[in-house]
């Protein structure tokens, strides 16, 4: 048999707010593989096992993978680790650096203990996945830059960078982050001001996705995977913004993984948010737009979306992915899936992808 692979996109956020599970199945030398690579909103966790059970016909998981520890994205895990067998759990755990990274707190009070226990409370979900995997003696591996994932590769984040950079952003204080919200909100406001304007002439030779823009550090810490299966490759970003997708360019190149060449299939960050990406991140992780828009589109872009976003996926950044030849589709309440040298679904109907928005103010039929 073929080497093939089946990716999965679920449909959590059934209203406005949105979220990631993916479920993922390859075959190998005749051996299949399912991971799990997000798990949604707590309750989303039974859709998921009922998905693989239906659709794969198994009861067993090989590698779960918590991109970062947003609710969003882990709390529908832990009823996947309750209720399947599982081979691997792949999750950072920050509390377990704390040791290394309290110098970077200025707060002569702080011990490893009470940082360690800031950060499991900040990071419940998270946390409780590790309590629940050791509870039923499933390995936990950090995925950490160069670890191996089955057939994936970690792209980012690289571990030094996670410890003394990534890690303290998490825990900054709460004047802190004040402080920020109002420095970033300004900038926000500037750039909204010009992106508005930008907005009305987006053509094919024209984008306007500024190097300016930032995510939370939460998202930055996302656990970037690329595949290659025969000679298409496969990039799973999660939430990541502009400085980890820069890495994960950087180290794959480092790696001889030529993104722009080799990604066929890409999720989209963050449900198409637009500060987590920009015109020259962009091309260093799936290449530069087309000249022609009149080229038929070759690859797949798909993006996690609630049934209800009001936002989300922004324009902006589809039309972004579909100038660089991609064709997108979102959930928006529905399970989506791409499949090469895999057996179609009875009942799956072709997909609706997005079109190239001349006008990106304008609603949605």
């Amino acid at each position: 048999m073929k080497n093939g692979i089946e990716v999965d996109f679920l449909p959590v956020g059934q209203h406005k707010r949105s979220g990631d599970a993916i479920v993922i199945r390859w075959r190998e030398n005749d051996e299949y593989k399912v991971m799990v690579y997000d798990g949604g909103t707590k309750e989303y966790g039974k859709e998921i096992v009922a998905h693989i059970q239906k659709y794969y016909g198994v009861d067993h998981i090989d590698y779960v993978v918590n991109s970062h520890p947003d609710n969003d994205h882990a709390g529908g895990l832990a009823y996947v680790l309750e209720n399947m067998s599982v081979g691997e759990l792949w999750m950072h755990r920050p509390w377990t650096h704390s040791a290394e990274i309290r110098d970077f707190f200025h707060d002569g009070r702080i011990t490893d203990n009470s940082l360690a226990e800031r950060l499991q409370d900040k990071m419940s979900a998270a946390y409780a996945l590790e309590k629940i995997a050791e509870e039923r003696d499933i390995p936990i591996i950090e995925p950490f830059a160069d670890c191996q994932i089955g057939i994936f590769k970690v792209l980012s984040p690289l571990r030094a960078r996670y410890t003394t950079e990534l890690i303290p952003e998490f825990e900054k204080s709460p004047e802190q982050k004040k402080s920020n919200v109002i420095a970033e909100g300004l900038e926000s406001f500037n750039d909204t001001i010009k992106s508005l304007a930008a907005s009305f002439v987006d053509k094919w030779n024209f984008e306007y996705l500024p190097e300016t823009v930032k995510t939370s550090a939460e998202n930055e810490s996302s656990a970037i995977l690329f595949a290659k299966v025969n000679d298409k490759g496969f990039l799973l970003t999660g939430d990541a913004g502009i400085k980890s997708l820069r890495e994960a360019a950087v180290f794959a190149q480092g790696s001889g993984i030529d993104l722009p060449q080799e990604v066929f299939f890409v999720q989209i960050p963050h449900h198409g948010g637009r500060h987590n990406v920009s015109t020259e991140t962009l091309d260093l992780i799936i290449g530069k737009p087309l000249s022609n828009r009149g080229q038929n589109p070759t690859r797949k872009a798909y993006v996690s979306v609630g049934r209800e976003a009001p936002t989300h996926p922004k324009k902006v950044v589809t039309n972004a992915f579909v100038r660089r030849g991609f064709e997108v589709a979102k959930t928006k309440g529905q399970s989506i899936r791409y499949h090469y040298n895999m057996e179609a679904r009875d009942g799956w109907v072709p997909l609706k992808y997005v079109p190239f928005y001349d006008d990106p103010t304008e609603a949605e039929a």
